[in-house]
């Protein structure tokens, strides 16, 4: 493959992680009229565990935002938490074998969700459906991030 094929695919799949990264992330903002409008839309029963989940999600979230808005605060710096992960991604982007270690963090980045979700989740009494959820932000992360770094490798070597 040619250096010109190799940098257009590593910038491309980058970008694609950089885009999902913030999307996951700046989501957090709006949560309350996030849960608001889905709550609306009565997608699940709640007699069924998906549905119980995002009811008692609702209304915590419609609790907080009636009495404690301020704790929305850390949604806030999670979002931003995001953004400034994706800027990290500066640098692979313009020179990805000098900054193959940004992907390699990211990747570790990714195997750490698992057992923060499986440890936090459980400590916080998160249904196991929704602890694998989170999980698969791990593990569908770090695809991208693995054919990435197998493409810096390949472009190392040229």
């Amino acid at each position: 493959m040619t250096r010109s094929k190799l940098l257009f695919r590593i910038r491309a799949m980058t970008l694609l992680f950089v885009v999902l990264l913030l999307l996951s992330g700046i989501t957090a903002f709006p949560v309350y009229s996030e849960m608001k409008w889905l709550m609306g839309l009565h997608l699940f029963s709640t007699d069924s565990a998906m549905g119980a989940w995002l009811n008692k999600v609702w209304l915590g979230v419609k609790d907080v935002n009636e009495k404690n808005q301020f704790l929305f605060y850390g949604y806030d710096w999670m979002a931003f938490a995001h953004i400034v992960i994706g800027m990290a991604f500066i640098g692979p982007f313009r020179d990805p074998v000098r900054n193959k270690w940004v992907i390699e963090w990211a990747m570790l980045a990714c195997l750490g969700v698992i057992p923060l979700a499986f440890i936090a989740g459980n400590i916080r009494d998160i249904p196991w459906f929704h602890i694998l959820i989170d999980c698969s932000f791990g593990v569908f992360g770090i695809i991208p991030l693995l054919l990435v770094r197998n493409w810096i490798n390949q472009l190392e070597k040229l």
